[in-house]
């Protein structure tokens, strides 16, 4: 079934917070200044995911958070060590309140869970654990605590209806056509496109999303000033005209290697699903897709040619996880994170042949016709097995589809191209 909609209008100019000032005050709204600054100064203190920093906010609220841990008493020794190291740099809160002014001089807006447009989605992070993990980027999985935002969709009706497309930044061919082509469909279809902006599937699938004249969501793991690579600029300024550039950091923050697997919570998180095309044996997109299926979204997976060093990754993924689907294209996607009955993609066939239209009786008296030259009824119905009155009736419908003629001499093969299949009598 086809799911597209009304392509949705434009964003207006100027977007009003339900109750607040309009977006372009720089970050003051419904939650009031004290707790939207301590928010950005609590990010900049700790890497966003920290969930002994996201404990402290919902005990504490921001600013009491954010007190508690200025005055030294954060409650574990490595928090402790890392804001002390900060407060080195810096004082917290005026560097939150540079950040909040430097945004709004971008024309971007700090967005947090009181504001309207916030998404819900993300508040599931709360939940995810992934199995056995060790590593500090696998375990501090919270949500965020605010996201900086620039361009002109409200952020939680921007992802209400999204999927996230992501995979190899060494993409070959073969995974740049499939990310285009789900991003242009997903797109055409109303659905928004999420991805991280890297080069090779990422690129790719934004690149459709545009094409399509449709919405495109990049969550970035540095500053909305700074996207990362430098080489995207240009498609970065085209989402953000007429997308969304989202991040958890800073304006000006610096796009470090370990950012990319807290950012890649986010995309798993506000999605109703990710799809992976192409993954080398040691991807971070496959750390996506794990975050997904941890989150309880749908996880799919487009294979790739076995010969492909690009497409192990995506392989092995299929093989360990036996929740994560296969697919081959948007219907298949639709099928998974549409409407249950609704969104069901179409059987996979071959074209139609006039053999096709054949019973088992027709069959056997196609079969039975000679390789070369013709035969009479009463010889073909002899070779075929069945009487001759049903003999003449195939014959007939298999003059029909082309498949037979009839001659002076009897009846024999077609030698041209069979006609367009007709019913079957």
């Amino acid at each position: 079934m086809d799911d597209r909609r009304p392509r949705r209008a434009g964003p207006p100019a100027r977007r009003r917070r339900p109750g607040g000032d309009a977006t372009e005050d720089g970050g003051r709204g419904v939650n009031g200044d004290d707790d939207r600054l301590a928010r950005v100064a609590l990010t900049w203190l700790a890497e966003p995911g920290t969930r002994s920093v996201h404990r402290l906010v919902d005990e504490l609220g921001a600013a009491g958070a954010l007190d508690l841990l200025l005055r030294g008493g954060a409650p574990d020794d490595r928090l402790r060590a890392a804001v002390a190291a900060r407060c080195r740099d810096g004082d917290a809160r005026a560097v939150a309140a540079d950040a909040l002014a430097r945004a709004q001089r971008l024309g971007a807006r700090l967005v947090t869970p009181g504001d309207g447009e916030w998404p819900a989605t993300v508040e599931h992070l709360r939940r995810l654990a992934l199995p056995g993990a060790t590593r500090r980027v696998d375990v501090e999985t919270a949500p965020p605590l605010c996201f900086w935002v620039r361009g002109g969709w409200p952020l939680g009706d921007a992802l209400d209806r999204a999927v996230s497309v992501v995979g190899a930044r060494a993409a070959t061919p073969y995974g740049v056509h499939v990310a285009t082509e789900l991003g242009y469909g997903l797109a055409d279809r109303d659905w928004t496109v999420v991805s991280g902006g890297a080069f090779g599937i990422d690129a790719a699938a934004h690149r459709g999303a545009l094409n399509a004249g449709g919405l495109t969501v990049a969550v970035l793991a540095c500053g909305i000033d700074r996207p990362y690579p430098m080489g995207n600029t240009a498609l970065f300024d085209r989402i953000g005209e007429t997308g969304l550039l989202v991040s958890e950091w800073l304006p000006g923050a610096e796009p470090l290697r370990p950012r990319f697997l807290i950012r890649n919570r986010v995309i798993a998180a506000a999605t109703r699903g990710t799809v992976l095309v192409e993954a080398s044996a040691r991807s971070g997109a496959t750390q996506t897709v794990n975050r997904a299926l941890a989150a309880g979204r749908h996880a799919m997976v487009v294979p790739g040619p076995v010969t492909s060093a690009m497409s192990v990754g995506a392989h092995e993924l299929l093989r360990e996880h036996p929740s994560a689907r296969l697919v081959t294209g948007v219907a298949h996607v639709l099928e998974e994170v549409g409407r249950i009955g609704a969104d069901l993609a179409p059987p996979a066939r071959a074209p139609q042949r006039p053999r096709d239209l054949l019973d088992d009786e027709a069959t056997q008296v196609l079969e039975s016709m000679p390789r070369r030259g013709a035969v009479g009824v009463d010889r073909l119905a002899a070779r075929a097995g069945v009487d001759v009155r049903t003999a003449l009736r195939k014959l007939s419908l298999l003059e029909e589809l082309g498949l037979v003629r009839r001659r002076d001499d009897g009846y024999a093969l077609a030698t041209g191209p069979a006609r367009a299949p007709a019913r079957p009598r």
